[in-house]
């Protein structure tokens, strides 16, 4: 699969990285957009964030890259997090970024997108906002971990989260014990 994977300034690293870590254990082409908020965030959170090799960068200040546009056959992009507001741009039609430019792309041409955000609790604009992109065909998730694994750690937590979006792109979760299995 070709997926894009964007970063914004909202608090939850955790995600990002471990549905980098997921991703780069397929056979993908991984695209990767971070925000200046995001690379901050990441950095406070987890000190640093790890790109897979192989990863393709890209700055969210350039239009220079294939997802850009609707003509690159992309497969699925997944914001994580996603601040309310990138949430609030996407939902405007705003493209003055390049993930807020994809993000258009993917929806105007029909394809999968998945904003994950984290942030609680919601005011009326938000909410408002969610329903504008959801009624533009994105796929919000926001990132309300499961407990029916009985995780154990931190990473596991996050991972009820990214075995959803991974789910939800169209992949197998890697070495995931599903709920049923827990019990």
């Amino acid at each position: 699969m070709r997926i894009v994977v964007a970063g914004t300034g909202a608090s939850g690293a955790i995600y990002i990285q471990r549905l980098l870590d997921a991703l780069a254990a397929g056979n993908h082409e991984i695209h990767l957009v971070l925000t200046g908020y995001a690379k901050q965030v990441a950095n406070e959170e987890l000190g640093t964030l790890r790109v897979p090799e192989g990863c393709i960068q890209h700055s969210d200040k350039s239009m220079n890259a294939p997802f850009a546009s609707g003509s690159a056959l992309f497969d699925a992009m997944v914001v994580v997090p996603c601040s309310m507001g990138t949430l609030g741009r996407i939902a405007s039609g705003t493209s003055d970024s390049l993930i807020l430019r994809a993000a258009d792309v993917f929806l105007k041409e029909r394809r999968r997108l998945v904003l994950v955000p984290r942030e609680t609790p919601w005011n009326l604009i938000h909410a408002r906002n969610a329903v504008a992109v959801i009624e533009a065909g994105a796929i919000l998730l926001p990132a309300s971990p499961s407990f029916y694994t009985r995780p154990a750690t931190f990473e596991a937590l996050a991972d009820t989260v990214v075995w959803r979006i991974l789910d939800l792109i169209g992949l197998p979760a890697p070495n995931a014990c599903r709920w049923q299995e827990a019990g």
